[in-house]
């Protein structure tokens, strides 16, 4: 009998709980059940579930520091020597924050290296927004990205930034959900948002928008915006309406988002990565056939003129948001028409077409 090939082993690697990251779980699976061995990282903070089951091997590795500069000093070193003494044929690096370490591991090592751009890092609010952070976190990128060669992200606008700014040629895979077999039809009275409770989310004026909305609002996720959250729900006495749920495990979420009446999706527009986002949750809200109030920007316009599953607004003040929304409540022929066009958008938005174009990528690359 002729001798089986080997498999290539693809080591990723994330900052974050791998719980939770659905793009790396969409990605790591199907490259794992084509014939790759793959192996994720991240980190292990002490709030960390235990890790779930999946096809791919995990590895989590445990810093004495949990959030500022120090644990991405910290967080870096110790990937970087993981990476050392790892079997490898390929190390990605998933966004800025991991790219230093796979990209001097790759080199000592004489490994390929891959680039998954996840957003415009440096454009982000918590960096763009503080001169001395994204001037550093700016060194890394134009000193990192033009030397992997091989690279993708998430949406059209960002490839086009990467490939313009460092003469680079990366690919889009979508950060789009499973297509789903069956929605639940039965609704329930509340609206979802789902995912990184974070700066740069409009929480500010969302939140109070909820004084004008007679519905329920339920916040599932975490971030670094979470506790000024529950400050804002205090401050305008909303305890019975806003509602923070915390963060649950991908397949919990999923079942709950089909339940609901409507999803949201608002960025501030405070740097190019908010404004060229095509969050997670959007398509999420596609496949799980709800309707959504959806900011106008360009990644969500051209596929909502492709698909009209939103209702768009330019302007997020809690007054402009509270309209929008109370909108849509109050219209279910419309609701109606969003849903259907979420039937139809999901068959094109999905991961069973995006695993195509990654596993073509990786074989190519090979």
């Amino acid at each position: 009998m002729p001798q089986q090939k080997k498999s290539k082993k693809l080591v990723f690697a994330v900052t974050n709980d791998l719980n939770f990251d659905q793009r790396m779980i969409r990605i790591c699976t199907s490259l794992q059940k084509n014939g790759y061995t793959v192996l994720l990282v991240g980190r292990k903070l002490k709030t960390s579930l235990p890790l779930s089951t999946q096809p791919y091997k995990q590895k989590r590795l445990s810093c004495f520091f949990e959030k500022g500069k120090v644990f991405y000093v910290e967080y870096n070193v110790r990937l970087f020597f993981f990476l050392l003494f790892q079997k490898s044929d390929l190390i990605c690096a998933i966004d800025l924050d991991t790219i230093v370490p796979c990209y001097f591991a790759s080199v000592i090592r004489r490994k390929k290296r891959v680039y998954d751009a996840h957003e415009l890092f440096c454009e982000m609010k918590e960096v763009v927004t503080r001169p001395s952070i994204y001037k550093f976190w700016k060194r890394i990128e134009k000193f990192a990205v033009p030397k992997f060669r091989y690279g993708y992200t998430v949406n059209h606008p960002i490839q086009k930034i990467l490939n313009d700014d460092y003469k680079v040629s990366y690919e889009v895979i979508m950060n789009v959900p499973f297509l789903q077999n069956t929605i639940d039809t039965e609704k329930q009275n509340f609206i979802i948002y789902q995912g990184a409770v974070n700066h740069g989310r409009s929480f500010e004026t969302l939140i109070p928008a909820f004084q004008w909305i007679d519905c329920p609002f339920w916040i599932y996720g975490n971030g670094n915006f979470y506790d000024e959250c529950k400050k804002l729900i205090e401050k305008y006495a909303l305890d019975d309406k806003v509602i923070l749920k915390g963060k649950i495990l991908p397949h919990e979420l999923k079942s709950i988002t089909s339940k609901a009446l409507m999803g949201i999706t608002l960025f501030e527009n405070n740097g190019l990565n908010n404004y060229y986002s095509l969050g997670n949750r959007f398509f999420d809200y596609i496949q799980a056939g709800i309707p959504q109030v959806c900011v106008d920007y360009p990644a969500y316009k051209k596929i909502n003129e492709q698909f009209e599953v939103a209702v768009l607004i330019d302007d997020l003040s809690s007054q402009s948001i509270a309209k929008a929304i109370n909108s849509l409540l109050n219209d279910d022929e419309l609701q109606d028409k969003l849903r259907a066009n979420c039937l139809e958008a999901r068959k094109v938005y999905n991961w069973q077409n995006e695993e195509k174009k990654l596993l073509q990528y990786y074989q190519q690359i090979f």
